[in-house]
């Protein structure tokens, strides 16, 4: 049987994969994100950002990368982007400030990128 093109793909040079190992690994950090919805934790979070990280257990190199705001190792330690976005909104950022971040392009440049019809590698 064959399967499509892409199908199982896992060597997608810079575009990490989000699988169950990723979510397991990020587990803790993703549940702190995802309190931030609420705003009694936001509010907790702001007082005291370490104590914060504390309450979830993240690991030592999780907790750095969240108050290092090191969006790139927050995603490589096994955060969603869906989660960490919600840490950036805290701070005022765009999504399209993290594409930039992840791409390795200012925000501008990645919006002009997105209204031109995307970024093109190759």
């Amino acid at each position: 049987m064959s399967t499509p093109t892409g199908a199982g793909r896992l060597d997608l040079p810079g575009t990490p994969i989000f699988d169950g190992d990723t979510s397991r690994r990020g587990f803790r950090m993703n549940k702190l994100f995802m309190s931030l919805r609420d705003a009694a934790a936001r509010e907790r979070f702001l007082a005291d950002e370490a104590a914060y990280c504390r309450e979830f257990r993240l690991s030592a190199e999780q907790e750095q990368a969240v108050l290092a705001r090191d969006w790139q190792a927050m995603i490589d330690l096994g955060g969603s982007i869906f989660y960490v976005y919600k840490l950036a909104m805290m701070d005022g950022r765009s999504m399209q400030y993290l594409g930039g971040v992840f791409t390795g392009m200012g925000e501008d440049d990645f919006l002009a990128a997105m209204r031109a019809g995307g970024r093109r590698d190759g």
